[in-house]
This record gives structure tokens, C-alpha cells and sequence, in this order.
């Protein structure tokens, strides 16, 4: 079996080369799989496209966004078992063998990380995040389409190649985090969340935007529950 690793990466020439060297590919490798890394380069405009210094196979996204680059990996990637996770080194990627054995061991279909149920280190996760967005929006979607995650924006996320194609995932920007686990849930896929330790990102800078990007979560769950009005 293969398993592939998708990262995206926007202006991530600092931080790259060091999360795509956590990966843990001779664990990996000697569990009895190949691996593969990918980097999508969503259009930056530093080097992050010497990404394949440290070992990765890097494609060009021009069309800038969270969604747009993931999609673009999916698309290029080639294994059974699909790893995603930012390139600012904020995932414990190192983890990646607990994510495997519950797809492969356990029969799971789709794994995502819980840094609610795990750890975050000081200063990794603005305080609005922490105490108010996160859980807000993870209790309107578990509301809106009856799931039970504690963290539904965690981006450190293992399915399965048949769970990728069972997902309906064409969401170009940050509504693709949401887009994945409504589709995960409502699909029936077999879920499972794994406690992570949330890390400060290793450089750049953060590519969120609260207000905007908290607003377009929620639009984009009230529109997906009720429709356009």
C-alpha cells in the first residue's frame, strides 16, 4: 500500500523543508508501505517551491486557495492512504502512524486530529480561536448535520482512497475544512478523531483572517443546511 502525504504551501519557504523532514517515512516504510510527499506551491511568491530539496514532489496551484491546492494534490497524489497537513509545522506529522493503523487496523475510513481533546501549546492558537471560534462554529455544524466532532477545523486529517472518492469536495477556499467533514459525516464514512499536540508554526506568517474567514464558515454551513434564498 502507498500512503501519500498532501501539503499546501503559500510563502512556507522557512518552515517547509522542516515539516516534510517530520514526516516519519522510514517508520512508515518499515511498517510495510511506500510513501510519497507532496507539496502544492499554491502560487507563492518566495521559494517554497525548493520544497523538493527535502524530498517532496512539488506542483504548481495558480488558482490561490485552501481548497484550490488541496484539491490540486488530491488530484496528483497516488496512494491508498491520503495524510493532509499544513506546511507551518503547527501538526504533529510525526503522528502519522497513529492515523495509518486506525485506517488500515481499525477499519476507519476518514481520521482527523483533535487539538481540544489533545494539547496546544502556548501561543499556537490565538485566544479567539481557542476559547470562542473554534468551538462555535464546531457546535453549529455538529448542530446543523447532526455530527459529534470536537474539532472540525483541525487540518491534520488520514482517509482512505475509496473515502476520497465518496466525498463530494469542490470548495475552493477555507470552507474546503468544512466542506470535507460535513461530507465525511453526511456520506456515512466510519470516523474517528485522534488527539494531536497543536504546535507554534515554525515561521511565515498565518494565512487566516478571523472575522472573514470565521464569517465564511458560517455562511457556508447555513447555505449548504437551507439553500440560497
Amino acid at each position: 500500500m502507498k500512503v501519500s502525504f498532501v501539503i499546501p504551501a503559500l510563502n512556507e519557504e522557512g518552515v517547509v523543508g522542516k515539516t516534510i523532514r517530520s514526516i516519519p517515512v522510514k517508520e512508515i516504510e518499515e511498517a510495510g508501505y511506500t510513501v510519497e510527499i507532496i507539496v502544492v506551491n499554491n502560487n507563492s511568491t518566495d521559494n517554497t517551491a525548493q520544497a523538493s530539496d527535502a524530498g517532496a514532489t512539488v506542483f504548481l496551484e495558480e488558482k490561490r486557495g485552501y481548497g484550490n491546492a488541496y484539491l490540486r494534490g488530491f488530484k496528483e497524489a497516488t496512494g491508498d492512504i491520503i495524510i493532509m497537513g499544513d506546511a507551518d509545522g503547527t501538526y504533529p506529522l510525526e503522528q502519522s502512524m497513529d492515523f495509518i493503523n486506525y485506517l488500515v487496523d481499525d477499519n476507519c475510513d476518514f481520521v482527523i486530529g483533535s487539538r481540544f481533546d489533545g494539547t496546544i501549546e502556548d501561543g499556537a492558537m490565538p485566544a479567539l480561536h481557542q476559547y470562542i471560534g473554534n468551538p462555535l462554529l464546531t457546535k453549529m455544524l455538529n448542530i446543523l448535520f447532526h455530527s459529534d466532532y470536537s474539532d472540525t477545523h483541525c487540518g491534520m486529517r488520514a482517509f482512505t482512497r475509496e473515502a476520497l472518492d465518496k466525498m463530494d469536495l469542490k470548495a475552493p477556499g477555507m470552507e474546503f475544512a468544512i466542506e470535507m467533514v460535513i461530507e465525511a459525516s453526511e456520506k456515512g464514512l466510519h470516523i474517528k478523531e485522534v488527539p494531536i499536540r497543536y504546535k507554534k508554526r515554525g515561521g511565515g506568517e498565518a494565512k487566516l483572517s478571523s472575522f472573514d474567514d470565521g464569517w465564511r464558515h458560517v455562511k457556508y454551513m447555513l447555505t449548504r443546511k437551507f439553500g440560497k434564498n
